[in-house]
């Protein structure tokens, strides 16, 4: 069984929101960026949201992540997996993402949202929730990854429209 590594979080002392995956799959891994499947929806549905033009480069692509004020980051260090699924991640492999450092540096965060359900478990079962303040939001959205086809583009990208709720990402409070 292969033992995979995340990368740095893409974040700077502004983020107000952290979005959370599982582990990078093996596209992203080979591309060393996150979310480099072509099939994952990520990218397309952030450039939706943040008004650029999807097949922007890498960099433009996390910078204007980091000036929205969004962080993005896995909740897994490290982990052995065979291929890119979930569910092949091996539970007792976990090792989990220094939390306690993030939230202390990133003080501004009042939202997390998980990209998928295995984020969030991952999360919870590590009991990672206890770094942050208190008043730390967290939300599960649907999972951009081309396993999720129990939801199409749109409706991944209806429930993804929650980064952009008022007084999140940049945006004044209504």
């Amino acid at each position: 069984m292969a033992r995979v590594h995340s990368f740095a979080p893409i974040a700077d002392e502004n983020a107000e929101v952290l979005i959370l995956g599982s582990m990078p799959g093996l596209a992203s891994l080979t591309a060393n960026q996150y979310y480099a499947h072509p099939q994952n929806a990520f990218w397309r549905i952030i450039a939706e949201l943040l008004q650029f033009d999807a097949a922007s480069s890498y960099q433009v692509k996390t910078q204007a992540l980091k000036s929205a004020r969004i962080a993005l980051w896995d909740v897994l260090q490290s982990c052995s997996r065979e291929g890119s699924l979930d569910a092949a991640i091996e539970s007792d492999t976990h090792t989990a993402n220094d939390f306690q450092t993030f939230f202390r540096t990133h003080p501004k965060i009042t939202h997390v949202f998980f990209n998928g359900a295995k984020a969030e478990e991952c999360f919870k079962r590590h009991g990672l929730q206890k770094f942050a303040d208190s008043s730390v939001v967290y939300l599960r959205l649907p999972s951009t990854s081309p396993a999720n086809a129990s939801q199409n583009f749109t409706q991944k990208l209806s429930a993804w429209r929650e980064l952009m709720r008022p007084g999140l990402s940049g945006h004044p409070t209504q």
